[in-house]
């Protein structure tokens, strides 16, 4: 079982995670979690280790059980214009400013963060395998992102983005190249890798 908590002297504390960060269309979003004491469940894990049936039920017993959870949204427009690392630290942000607990300490995935409300914060490389509270708000933002980008193929069917969900696999880049780009694209990264031989 992956432990609750980073440290035990300030609490409540939140795990961060996004998702989507390296996606070509759609929004990068982020979830807040901060876990009850005894907070467990066998399939607990970064959501990437899991199935997509998994992470629903995960899901479920996530917004069921912890203290407080929010999850947070930044849009494709937005993240052309302050750039992908930015724009996933704004939903953490967005996610923390959603959480009916207020946490005096906040755990991040990953090693960048941008200081929130002068709460005090501990980056962590693969938080999302390491802590609960980190792996859950990894469950949470994940689904809630596929929720979004399963929306957005009744829309744009061409795109394959009930599968891909948006990130950048060969079918999808075929689909920009056949079909061009959709009002969700995001236009700052490079949709279609460069040509040879240029």
């Amino acid at each position: 079982m992956l432990p609750l908590k980073f440290q035990d002297q300030l609490l409540p504390e939140a795990g961060c995670d996004e998702a989507g960060r390296g996606c070509l269309a759609g929004p990068v979003v982020a979830a807040a979690v901060i876990l009850p004491d005894g907070f467990e469940h066998p399939l607990l894990n970064d959501s990437k280790q899991l199935t997509e049936r998994q992470r629903l039920i995960l899901k479920e017993y996530i917004e069921a059980n912890a203290l407080a959870y929010h999850v947070g949204f930044v849009s494709h427009q937005k993240i052309d214009e302050i750039n992908i690392l930015q724009a996933s630290i704004l939903a953490m942000h967005r996610a923390l400013d959603g959480l009916r607990v207020r946490p005096k300490h906040i755990i991040v995935d990953g090693n960048k963060f941008n200081a929130y409300s002068n709460i005090p914060h501990t980056c962590v490389i693969k938080g999302d395998s390491r802590y609960a509270s980190i792996a859950a708000a990894s469950i949470l933002a994940k689904t809630y992102r596929d929720a979004q980008m399963v929306a957005a193929a009744q829309t744009y069917p061409e795109y394959g983005w009930l599968t891909n969900k948006g990130y950048p696999t060969k079918a999808h880049r075929e689909a920009i190249k056949k079909h061009g780009v959709t009002p969700i694209h995001r236009l700052s990264f490079r949709l279609l890798p460069a040509d040879k031989g240029r």
